[in-house]
């Protein structure tokens, strides 16, 4: 993995200009059963729009990914709901910038102790991705998936 800026990673709000950049973005073909393209995560945020917190993952003003939070802040509860950086941008360090900055931007939220996230077990999937970042196993099940949390100091 190569060493970036992390000033040079930055989280946009989707906008209808840059709506189809985004959209466009995919993750390789073997990790299509991983997670689900942009343009379905996009409509279900805008139909969660109470909850749903999204951003455009960018290099400069070049879209390379996209993330989706679960936001409840009466409960509280956080969830990273997706998470992609496009076939052509991984490895190269900016999903783990950008889940940095995410983790900066719970931290200001109300009672924010912990984020929770869920993976498709199987063939390369993101769970050593998620350990370094300091995500533990919960033990839970969540439709499917395996259950990971980091707590915040």
């Amino acid at each position: 993995m190569s060493t970036i800026n992390s000033q040079s990673i930055t989280l946009k709000e989707i906008t209808k200009d840059t709506l189809w950049p985004i959209m466009n973005l995919e993750v390789a073909e073997e990790q299509g059963t991983l997670v689900a393209p942009n343009a379905n995560s996009i409509a279900e945020a805008y139909y969660s729009r109470e909850a749903a917190w999204f951003r455009g993952i960018y290099l400069g003003d070049q879209p390379v990914g996209f993330v989706m939070l679960h936001v409840e802040i009466e409960k509280p509860e956080y969830f990273l709901w997706r998470l992609m950086i496009d076939k052509n941008h991984q490895r190269k360090g900016y999903g783990y910038q950008a889940m940095l900055q995410v983790i900066d931007h719970i931290k200001t939220l109300p009672d924010a102790t912990e984020l929770k996230t869920s993976y498709v077990t199987g063939e390369g999937n993101p769970s050593l991705f998620y350990y370094k970042l300091g995500f533990e196993e919960t033990g839970e099940m969540l439709e499917g998936e395996k259950v990971l949390k980091l707590t915040f100091q």
